[in-house]
């Protein structure tokens, strides 16, 4: 251990912080974490980005670690500003984010008051964290970071959280030495490689999986020697947390949302070798559907989880293909050819397939794309296959919401690339603050809301219910109107310049003008009933 003479146990945390190469805080910060305010601002090197929600701090954090391969922190206010951030924070888990959470706490002798504030914090924590301690010595503190950002760099990504009660933060701390490095992720055993190998080799049909790193770009060319040797089937999960997509690389479908679609698709092979992906299962328990998309008459073959080295497995995998099979190595690329962009009338009316469309066409090489658009995107996202080259975001983990933070934390981690965000209109109320934050920062982030004018999902779940002619107390649940949601000007109230659109021209003639700008902007497209 080193001692920094006269620093505090707030200011060694934020030191070790920078020895471990974290340099951003997504904050909404109160009384008891004032000691770490004010390290943050005796201490450059941390930036702090203040969210005006605390789900909007988990949700940018999530983001943040995607596209930086790195956690961020966040700075959240005892137990119920980290219960106002935990929907993302499952968010995160299911992404397999990288975060590091520092939850203020009470000081230790005022725990046993009571205080209107006092709540059960790891309680609150546990269900989303994998890594979770409370400090308990001010000198160890510094320590307690080093080892959350340890198990939270976890390839591909885990959640620490690590609980500091106050009287710790401003009693004396010390600095420990560089974290150690960390572990390579478990290589897969030759074994499970000869196994899908054989599997793709005995003239069965035959499809891939694709999750975590299995969809990021080295991956790419592994994935298409794999396709190009055996005629395999590639598949993306329903929603992956970060999928490299567009021109120059492998053409994949994408396994549909809704189980009766998703289990013909999978039904087409006898062999599913799951490479970053667990077993597929349904969202929600329908009656008569399986829970399970692949079935008992069905090989399955685990080649990598999501936490192991798929990268290198695919790799290994390509190059025994090659040895066995005989044909030319290191085929191109494929360039996509199943999905060919719609013919855009000008001026006609927008709906979910032609704002897709348009968004997909015009999207500028590098850019980061947060799709939180669901039922107005979800059945035309293979346009983004014939996009420039791109990173894809979804949602893992379906807690709505999280469009507008996620694309927060992609931006700062990635200041150079242009974010877009497809963003539904009724969960882009849970984190509309998101835009305040986007303006304050600067950030160069294009927000379209897919503006249907109400909770489209749950319409569609009451026709798959039979329900054909809701009642007037049901569509009040489903219908976000009365009053209108005025977007422009909520946009507006928050710093954010805005329009609204409502034809394929619009849409297109201000989306080409607002790429080529800096700064946050967002755009009202207003959308009919396909």
């Amino acid at each position: 251990m080193t001692e920094f003479g006269g620093i505090n146990g707030a200011e060694s945390i934020i030191r070790a912080a920078l020895l471990s190469g974290l340099d951003t805080c997504f904050a909404n910060p109160g009384t008891t974490e004032i000691p770490l305010v004010r390290a943050l601002d005796e201490i450059e090197g941390v930036r702090p980005v203040l969210c005006l929600f605390e789900g909007v701090c988990t949700g940018a954090a999530d983001g943040y670690g995607r596209m930086a391969n790195r956690p961020a922190l966040t700075l959240l206010h005892l137990g119920p500003g980290l219960a106002n951030g935990v929907a993302y924070l499952h968010d995160a888990r299911r992404a397999r984010s990288p975060v590091v959470n520092l939850i203020g706490e009470h000081a230790t002798w005022h725990q046993a008051a009571d205080a209107p504030l006092q709540s059960d914090i790891e309680s609150l924590a546990r269900p989303v964290s994998a890594w979770l301690r409370r400090g308990a010595v001010s000198t160890e503190l510094a320590r307690d970071l080093q080892d959350a950002i340890i198990a939270a760099s976890v390839k591909p990504g885990r959640i620490s959280t690590l609980i500091l009660p106050h009287d710790l933060l401003i009693a004396p701390g010390l600095l420990p030495g560089a974290p150690p490095r960390l572990p390579d992720p478990p290589r897969i055993c030759s074994e499970r490689i000869a196994t899908a190998r054989d599997a793709l080799l005995n003239g069965s049909p035959a499809a891939i999986l694709l999750g975590s790193h299995a969809l990021r770009e080295r991956a790419q060319p592994a994935l298409a020697r794999i396709r190009e040797l055996t005629g395999v089937g590639l598949i993306a999960e329903a929603f992956p947390a970060r999928w490299e997509r567009g021109l120059g690389r492998p053409a994949i479908s994408r396994l549909p949302y809704f189980p009766e679609m998703a289990v013909p698709v999978l039904a087409r092979y006898q062999t599913i070798i799951l490479a970053g992906a667990p077993s597929p299962v349904s969202f929600f328990g329908y009656p008569g559907t399986p829970s399970h998309y692949i079935t008992a008459d069905q090989q399955t073959i685990d080649l990598a989880g999501p936490e192991d080295d798929v990268e290198t497995a695919l790799e290994e995998l390509a190059e025994s293909l090659q040895v066995r099979g005989g044909k030319s190595s290191s085929p191109a690329l494929d360039k996509p050819s199943s999905t060919d962009f719609p013919s855009l009338d000008p001026d006609r009316p927008l709906t979910g397939r032609r704002m897709t469309a348009i968004v997909a066409a015009l999207l500028p090489p590098g850019a980061i794309v947060m799709d939180e658009g669901h039922t107005s995107t979800g059945a035309h996202t293979a346009y983004f296959q014939q996009a420039a080259p791109h990173s894809y975001l979804t949602q893992p983990g379906g807690a709505i919401g999280l469009g507008m933070p996620c694309a927060i934390g992609a931006a700062i981690a990635c200041p150079d690339r242009p974010v877009v965000t497809l963003q539904a209109d009724g969960s882009g109320m849970y984190t509309v603050q998101s835009l305040w934050t986007m303006a304050r920062e600067g950030l160069n982030i294009k927000t379209i809301i897919c503006n249907n004018s109400g909770y489209q999902i749950v319409g569609i779940e009451m026709l798959r219910a039979g329900v054909t002619s809701p009642g007037g107390r049901a569509r009040s649940l489903m219908d976000v109107v009365g009053p209108q949601i005025d977007w422009v000007g909520v946009s507006k109230g928050l710093g954010v310049p805005a329009v609204r659109v409502e034809t394929t021209t619009q849409l297109a003639d201000v989306l080409r003008r607002e790429l080529l700008e800096p700064g946050p902007f967002l755009i009202d497209a207003v959308l009919e009933k396909e």
